[in-house]
């Protein structure tokens, strides 16, 4: 088959993404918890009661997932083209695309690279300034879900290696839109702890509510996708002991959805302007949140002084 015949079977109509056809059983879903909550937690002062929205805060994040699906379909329909070319002139096998197996390396493959990437998201800010966004809610339900990030360039680059093995690239991209419906339904406080068997290879609502936890015992853990199981493998596994406290360690309080996307490219490029050596402007940008230069001695003696 030449590389024509391969790129039309490579390259089916973007139309066909599963997530779009699951864009209104989000919705419902997200009604029905809405209204099982029971009432909207208006005083944020108190601590949201459990499943409960903000007006505002939905909105945003409902906000924030439209404007992805865009942002999402433009990077996608390029990475579509890349997976394409890696696909027919530099894999050295090809997988077919009919084989129950292929499907189960691609559905692992996106999970393993999704949990890969995920991890890298909180320890390198400038990977982080992508992910934040997410986790700016301090509310835990189905509108949080939605709230996705607008730059997926880093999710993209990873999967390459899925096409650069063989896998067909429209499988790939079936394999992360499963994975990504798969993660609507464990953003909810309404379900709690299921099987011991299914939380242990799965990831559930209750590790997750660990992951958007802003709690010290809860940060950076659970980075799994659909399976839990690489964070068990990987040392990065919480329990969910308490309630989490959601939201980032230092809050963004505002709904606006361009401050929220974009506010920690802001802080970053503020931190790395004010750095005068080499090594700490690239400690904030690839250093983890919340990273801090070493105190010179000097520094550290006059500090004291003062003291």
């Amino acid at each position: 088959m030449d590389s024509n015949g391969v790129l039309s079977h490579v390259l089916p109509p973007l139309m066909h993404d599963p997530v779009t056809f699951a864009i209104p059983f989000f919705l419902i879903a997200l009604i029905i918890e809405w209204v099982a909550a029971g009432k909207l937690a208006h005083d944020e002062a108190e601590r949201p009661p459990n499943g409960a929205y903000l007006k505002p805060d939905a909105w945003a994040s409902i906000s924030m997932g439209l404007v992805s699906i865009f942002t999402s379909g433009v990077l996608n329909a390029v990475a579509l083209i890349g997976y394409a070319a890696l696909y027919v002139y530099v894999a050295p096998w090809h997988l077919p695309g009919n084989a129950w197996y292929t499907w189960v390396i691609a559905i692992v493959g996106v999970d393993v690279l999704y949990y890969v990437y995920h991890r890298i998201a909180h320890r390198v800010r400038l990977v982080w300034a992508t992910h934040q966004a997410h986790h700016s809610s301090q509310y835990f339900n189905f509108a949080t879900a939605l709230r996705q990030k607008w730059n997926i360039s880093g999710d993209v680059f990873l999967r390459a290696l899925l096409p650069l093995f063989g896998v067909p690239p429209w499988m790939v991209f079936a394999s992360f839109s499963i994975n990504l419906i798969y993660q609507f339904w464990i953003h909810t406080e309404r379900i709690g702890k299921l099987w011991r068997p299914i939380e242990f290879v799965f990831n559930t609502p209750s590790h997750h509510r660990v992951h958007h936890g802003m709690d010290k015992q809860y940060l950076d853990k659970n980075y799994g996708g659909i399976f839990i199981l690489w964070d068990r493998l990987f040392g990065s596994f919480q329990a969910e002991t308490t309630r989490p406290n959601y939201g980032l360690t230092k809050q963004v309080d505002t709904y606006n959805i361009w401050t929220l996307q974009t506010h920690e490219y802001v802080a970053i490029f503020r931190d790395v302007r004010r750095a005068t050596r080499w090594r700490d402007k690239l400690g904030y940008a690839f250093g983890p949140p919340g990273w801090e230069p070493a105190r010179r001695p000097a520094e550290a003696g006059a500090a004291e002084v003062r003291v």
